[in-house]
């Protein structure tokens, strides 16, 4: 199938992506459809097909890249002294990184009923290796008498769920910094753990 006229690959798929990654955070993916999301993006809808092949097709990329971002993301940090000094920088880059990203966040965990049984067996894979290294850092905590968690797992879960729930309701116009509710939430996830 030939383009459009005047489309171009590396603008137009961005700006597919863009598009429906807003409309799906502000109406849900189950409410919008492959034409709004040409109408957004300024394209017929059939010329949406020579980028993504269906609309759960472009869901699943949109959670995945995030949860690709994120992991390269983290790729680059972290690992550095104590348990307790590791706990603060993963807290600390998790909100950072995901209130520059509110849109992915709310699609990638409100959107996961809406993926296919092996996208979300995918995508489950790569929540999984995010919280493994939280849990990790707990457990060495635990190891190095620093911390007091009775089950690792659980208060892996319970610390993202605390974290991530900070983009529902900051706002970069707000009274505080990310830096400062970033300072709040490590106060938090210190005493939740501490012994």
């Amino acid at each position: 199938m030939a383009r459009t006229a005047g489309s171009h690959s590396d603008i137009t798929g961005p700006r597919l992506q863009q598009a429906a990654l807003q409309l799906f955070a502000r109406h849900g993916y189950a409410a919008v459809s492959m034409r709004q999301i040409a109408a957004e993006v300024g394209v017929q809808a059939g010329a949406l097909y020579n980028y993504i092949p269906d609309k759960q097709t472009l869901l699943f990329e949109l959670m995945r890249g995030h949860m690709d971002a994120l992991l390269a993301a983290r790729a680059q940090h972290g690992g550095q002294g104590g348990a307790l000094a590791r706990l603060e920088e993963f807290t600390r880059f998790h909100i950072s990184f995901h209130l520059a990203r509110p849109d992915a966040v709310f699609v990638s965990y409100m959107e996961l009923r809406n993926l296919s049984p092996e996208n979300f067996a995918a995508l489950e894979d790569l929540r999984r290796r995010y919280e493994d290294e939280l849990e990790g850092i707990l457990r060495a905590g635990v190891a190095e008498g620093a911390f007091a968690v009775a089950d690792t797992k659980i208060a892996t879960l319970a610390v993202i769920a605390m974290l991530t729930g900070v983009t529902t309701w900051y706002r970069p116009k707000g009274r505080l910094t990310v830096a400062q509710v970033e300072t709040i939430y490590w106060d938090m996830v210190r005493k939740a753990v501490a012994r």
